[in-house]
C-alpha cells in the first residue's frame, strides 16, 4: 500500500501475511531440522496469538514456548495441539497456572523447582523441566560450577522430570553464542549424563541468534534444540538482524494515519526544558520543512523499532504521535504511512489494545 493510498481498515493497524509466516516457519524446520535440530516455536513476539500458534504447528513445530503463562493458557483453551514451554522462570506466586498449563518450564531456582514439585505431586501431574546454564549473557542461568549440586537436589523430586539443560546468549549481553559456547553445553550435558546415569533429552543452545553458528559449525555437538521466534516471524538472525536467505522478512507491517500535515520550523522556538520522556533534545536549525503527525505513539509502539517503508524520516515521537520529516512526500490528513517492525516493536504493537491487528492470507 502506497503513502497516498486510502484503507478501509482502521489505525493503527498491523498487518499479519499468515501465509510468509507459515513459509518461514517452515523454512526454519527444514533448515534445522536438516542437522537433527528440533525447533521450539516462540510465540511471546505475537501474545500466543492461537492462528500463528497454529501456523507454527502446521509447518512441523511440534513444541511452541512463550514467557507468560497467560498466552500458554490462551493457546491451551483455543484448542492448540502442541507441547507448551513457559521461557521465563515461573513466578512462586503463579506455579499453579504454570504446572496447570505448561508441559515444560526453564528453570534455574530450586526453589521455584521445589515449588512446581509440591503443586505437581499435589495434582497428580509430571513436570519437565530444563535447567538454564549460565554461559555469559548474565540473565538467566546456574552457574556451571553449581550445576551438579542443582541436578542432585532436584533429582530428588517428586513429579518433576529433568528433560535437559539449555543456555541463553545474544540477549541482554549480547554474547555470541559461538562453537566455543555450544562445545561448552554439549560438554555440560555429557558429563552429566555420565555423573548421574542420565539420558537428556533435550539441549537447548539458545535462539535465533544461533543461525550463524550453525551454518557455520561443522559439529553442532549435542545441541537438538533452539527456541526460535524472530527468525520465523521477522526472518532475521540477531546477532546482525541479517535477513536469512529464503525467509520472508516482511510479514508484518505497521500502519499509521497522518493527521496534520504542515510546514514548520525545523527546530523549536522558546525556552526549553526537558520533554515527556525526560530528555532535553537538541535539534539543528534546517530551515523550514515539511513536516507530519502519524497517530500513534509510545504508548502503542516501540519507535526506535520502526523504519518507514518510503522516504521519510522519524523525528522523534510522544505518547500519542509520531512526528515526521516528510521531505518531499506529498502527505494530507487521511492518508497512511507504514513502517517495518523490529522485534521489540512487534512485540508492543501486538501487546497494545489500540493497534488493530489485520491477518490475511495472501
Amino acid at each position: 500500500m502506497s503513502n497516498n493510498e486510502k484503507s478501509p481498515y482502521c489505525f493503527p493497524r498491523l498487518e499479519i501475511d499468515l501465509a510468509r509466516i507459515a513459509h518461514n516457519a517452515g523454512k526454519v524446520v527444514e533448515i534445522f531440522g536438516s542437522r537433527g535440530i528440533e525447533i521450539t516455536g516462540i510465540t511471546k513476539g505475537v501474545c500466543g496469538d492461537p492462528d500463528i500458534a497454529r501456523l507454527m504447528v502446521n509447518s512441523g513445530i511440534k513444541c511452541l514456548g512463550d514467557s507468560r503463562i497467560e498466552n500458554i493458557e490462551k493457546m491451551k483453551n483455543a484448542g492448540v495441539n502442541a507441547q507448551f514451554m513457559l521461557l521465563r522462570s515461573p513466578f512462586l506466586s503463579r506455579i499453579k497456572q504454570v504446572v496447570q498449563y505448561a508441559d515444560i518450564s526453564l528453570n534455574s531456582e530450586l526453589s521455584i523447582i521445589r515449588a512446581l514439585s509440591d503443586h505437581a505431586r499435589k495434582i497428580g501431574r509430571i513436570h519437565e523441566i530444563i535447567l538454564m546454564v549460565e554461559l555469559g549473557d548474565l540473565r538467566e542461568g546456574i552457574m556451571p560450577v553449581d550445576l551438579d549440586q542443582t541436578i542432585e537436589q532436584a533429582l530428588l523430586l517428586h513429579n518433576i522430570r529433568l528433560k535437559g539443560i539449555g543456555t541463553n546468549l545474544a540477549c541482554l549481553s549480547g554474547v555470541i553464542p559461538d562453537q566455543e559456547k555450544m562445545d561448552a553445553l554439549s560438554s555440560l550435558a555429557e558429563s552429566i549424563e555420565h555423573k548421574f546415569g542420565l539420558s537428556l533429552k533435550t539441549v537447548s543452545g539458545g535462539n535465533s541468534g544461533n543461525y550463524d553458528w550453525f551454518v557455520s559449525s561443522k559439529n553442532t555437538g549435542r545441541i537438538n534444540n533452539l527456541r526460535i521466534g524472530e527468525a520465523i516471524l521477522l526472518g532475521r538472525e540477531t546477532l546482525h538482524r541479517n535477513p536469512i536467505p529464503g525467509l520472508f522478512t516482511d510479514a508484518f507491517v505497521l500502519y499509521a494515519e497522518v493527521i496534520e500535515a504542515k510546514k514548520k520550523p525545523s527546530a523549536p522556538f522558546g525556552k526549553m526544558a526537558q520533554n515527556v520522556l525526560g530528555e532535553s533534545p537538541s535539534l539543528e536549525d534546517r530551515g523550514m520543512m515539511n513536516r507530519a503527525l502519524a497517530g500513534i505513539g509510545l504508548q502503542d509502539v516501540h519507535i526506535a523499532g520502526l523504519t518507514p517503508k518510503s522516504q521519510i524520516k522519524i523525528i522523534g515521537a510522544t505518547s500519542d504521535h509520531i512526528v515526521l520529516d516528510s521531505g518531499e512526500s506529498d502527505l494530507t490528513p487521511g492518508q497512511a504511512v507504514s513502517f517495518d517492525l523490529n522485534y521489540i516493536a512487534l512485540c508492543a504493537a501486538m501487546a497494545s489494545p489500540y493497534v488493530q491487528k489485520v491477518k490475511k492470507q495472501y
